[in-house]
């Protein structure tokens, strides 16, 4: 299955979709997909909602590319976290304690789940393949630019363990609930280092 787009023709929206999007992503953080029109998100963009329908296409088509864009603005943000180490395990760590911490932060995640948690959790499970898919894919390149960049051997079979790795972080996201104390950015690191890194990188925990 192909990664998700925004639209139907171009994976990247243009200025009117931007508008759009941010319109929606607004009204969502605001009043909760199920409370929002396609008029008010048409409103607040400055378009009718025959550009909407068009361009985008249907309220879950506007939750579809918000979350697609979503996806992909931490991803970009992902890419920049390499060289700012000096050490694949900093890496590693720096790049789950980003991906928990934003999930955490997020405004709009965190206002569906408070008012409608059956409407984004199918994109995190059953519907969810595509962006899992293409966090793997993108992590797995970014970690091994990473390994090149910082003059070390290739990691043997770098794309399952950070399959591996994602699945825990996938859990972590779906159930935050635990024994272990992940609650603040600091501890985050220090199980990334602990359990995290040596996952990828085949060496043990310093």
């Amino acid at each position: 299955m192909s990664a998700p787009t925004a639209t139907s023709e171009d994976p990247f929206p243009d200025e009117i979709e931007e508008r759009i999007l941010d319109a929606a992503r607004t009204q969502f953080e605001q009043l909760g997909v199920k409370k929002t029109t396609i008029g008010d998100i048409a409103r607040r963009a400055e378009v009718d909602r025959g550009t909407i329908y068009r361009r985008i296409g249907s309220r879950d088509d506007l939750v579809r590319a918000v979350t697609t864009r979503e996806v992909r603005t931490l991803l970009g943000e992902l890419d920049a976290i390499p060289a700012r180490h000096q050490q694949i395990e900093a890496v590693v760590a720096d790049l789950f304690v980003t991906v928990i911490t934003r999930w955490r932060e997020h405004r709009l995640v965190n206002r569906i789940l408070a008012v409608e948690p059956g409407r984004l959790l199918p994109q995190l499970t059953t519907e969810g393949g595509p962006y899992f898919t293409m966090a793997i894919t993108v992590t797995t390149a970014l970690l091994a630019r990473s390994v090149r960049e910082l003059g070390l051997p290739d990691i043997p079979d770098l794309g399952t363990r950070v399959e591996l790795a994602a699945r825990i972080v996938h859990s972590l996201i779906l159930q935050p609930a635990g024994v272990v104390d992940l609650e603040s950015g600091d501890r985050l690191a220090e199980f990334a280092h602990r359990h995290i890194a040596p996952l990828i990188t085949g060496r043990s925990a310093v």
